[in-house]
């Protein structure tokens, strides 16, 4: 999937590139689950949610790329450490942060996702949460 994703976003990403390139890789049910305090926090369902959430995504930061990444899975569950260095179209700002994120899979599928951030404030800060947006 994270292939899939470098492939999605080198293509244009969202409002360039089919969402089609990930399709394969998430249950038509799939939930994200993302921090409130984000400027694209909340609930996204479904493959039209993880569109939209693609684009939200996209509006925050001019560049999003993973450095680093280490993998344990066991059953049903992944858990993905990742290393993040990110640049924010609101402010300029570059920023580097690890996030975790836990992974469902059924039937060969992702159908949950469960990130985890260490500093959701200063991810906020940097994409100007707070600036009148």
């Amino acid at each position: 999937m994270y292939a899939a994703e470098a492939e999605y976003l080198a293509a244009g990403g969202p409002g360039r590139a089919s969402f089609a390139l990930l399709a394969p890789y998430f249950s038509p049910e799939v939930v994200l689950h993302q921090a409130a305090a984000l400027p694209y926090g909340g609930t996204w369902r479904g493959h039209d949610g993880m569109a939209r959430f693609f684009l939200a995504m996209s509006e925050a930061w001019e560049v999003f790329d993973i450095t680093r990444q280490e993998f344990l899975a066991t059953g049903e569950t992944a858990v993905v450490h990742s290393d993040i260095r990110a640049r924010a179209r609101a402010t300029g700002r570059t920023l580097d942060f690890p996030i975790l994120q836990t992974l469902t899979v059924r039937g060969g599928r992702i159908a949950e996702v469960r990130p985890f951030y260490w500093d959701t404030a200063a991810i906020a800060a940097a994409c100007g949460a707070g600036r009148g947006r």
